[in-house]
């Protein structure tokens, strides 16, 4: 019983740190918007998108993943699909970029802090994840990103 309280408490405890990061970004995010401060950020990054093989709606859960990580990156991911039409080409894109260069910014400065190289830690994870993005970019198909529809009316994947 003690074990599943300590669990509890530490889930608890996790869900609540997510929420004080989770909730304040999304705020500041829909005041962006609203304020269109979000067009010309996502303006000036635009071209980083077009460069890997994506849209310029790709560039928000992009910028996001890069500074916040996978599980910051993932919320925004999912809320530019459902307002913003992301394509599934583009979900893929980032997240195939994200997974090989996500949370540059804090990854690096703890391993920087024990004795790492930051440079060389920010050039070649971001090299390596730009080679293999724009790589499935240009040779993937583009048919492998549409999705299939049953006679049911269920997606079927794509």
């Amino acid at each position: 019983m003690d074990l599943a309280l300590k669990i509890a408490l530490g889930a608890m405890r996790s869900v609540k740190n997510l929420a004080v990061v989770v909730i304040p970004l999304m705020i500041l995010m829909q005041l962006a918007r609203d304020y269109r401060l979000m067009e010309r950020l996502l303006g000036a990054f635009a071209p980083v998108s077009r460069a890997l093989g994506m849209s310029k709606r790709a560039s928000l859960p992009l910028l996001v993943g890069l500074a916040f990580g996978l599980a910051y990156g993932a919320g925004v991911i999912i809320q530019a699909s459902e307002e913003e039409g992301l394509s599934l080409r583009d979900r893929f894109l980032v997240i195939l970029f994200l997974v090989g260069c996500h949370a540059v910014v804090e990854d690096t400065l703890v391993f920087v802090a024990v004795g790492a190289n930051g440079w060389l830690l920010i050039t070649a994870r971001i090299l390596a994840a730009s080679a293999i993005t724009v790589l499935c970019a240009r040779f993937l198909p583009r048919s492998a990103f549409r999705v299939k529809v049953d006679p049911h009316g269920d997606r079927c994947g794509g």
